[in-house]
């Protein structure tokens, strides 16, 4: 999938040298695509690598690996989460419970999984699991779907928007420590900071 930016010849790593070591080594290895899981099994890393796509509308190879390994790896180091309603289960088990229905709606009613059907198909799955509507109803008894289908989301779009590249294109200029800004006021722009290109 092409992509549309004003920002065409803007690449925020070429800055990085002005970055700490610490932040050199963190935003650095978000361009490494890892392809070993710890926590999800390849059913499910395949799911999940076709809902990430649809979610953020990228089929970018390495931005998508880069999302299923950070989602892997939230899953598997047992970082707490930020927020969640009392009788929701913790991310590791809503996820894997959820992937799990999700295979079963899709092996129920197309005999395929989820990253083997019509994109139409894919997105219709989505919706209604977005709005809590998701059948048969036997899959889906133990699995909230909006809370499912947030946490997904959220997990997506924090890692989509962390990587370097997607960064380039939305003309974030990543870290500004330790250098900080100098031109802080509105309508001002640091020389490292990107530049309108096109506005077509």
């Amino acid at each position: 999938m092409s992509k549309t930016t004003h920002y065409p010849s803007y690449d925020v790593m070429s800055h990085a040298e002005h970055w700490d070591d610490h932040t050199q080594h963190i935003v650095t290895s978000r361009l490494i695509r890892e392809k070993s899981y710890s926590f999800l099994t390849t059913v499910e890393a395949e799911i999940l690598r076709a809902w990430c796509s649809k979610l953020v509308g990228d089929m970018r190879g390495e931005i998508i690996q880069y999302v299923l390994c950070h989602i892997d790896q939230t899953l598997s180091d047992g970082r707490g989460e930020g927020q969640r309603k009392p009788d929701v289960a913790p991310a590791p088990e809503l996820i894997r419970k959820g992937l799990k229905a999700i295979d079963a709606t899709c092996q129920s009613l197309h005999a395929k999984h989820f990253f083997e059907l019509e994109d139409y198909m894919q997105q219709g799955l989505m919706k209604d699991i977005s709005e809590g509507s998701a059948e048969p109803a036997s899959i889906w008894a133990s699995v909230p779907q909006q809370d499912l289908f947030k946490k997904l989301l959220n997990y997506t779009l924090e890692a989509y928007y962390s990587h370097p590249t997607v960064w380039s294109e939305i003309g974030y200029a990543g870290p500004a420590y330790p250098r900080g800004y100098i031109r802080a006021r509105a309508g001002q722009w640091d020389a490292w900071e990107a530049r309108l290109e096109n506005e077509s």
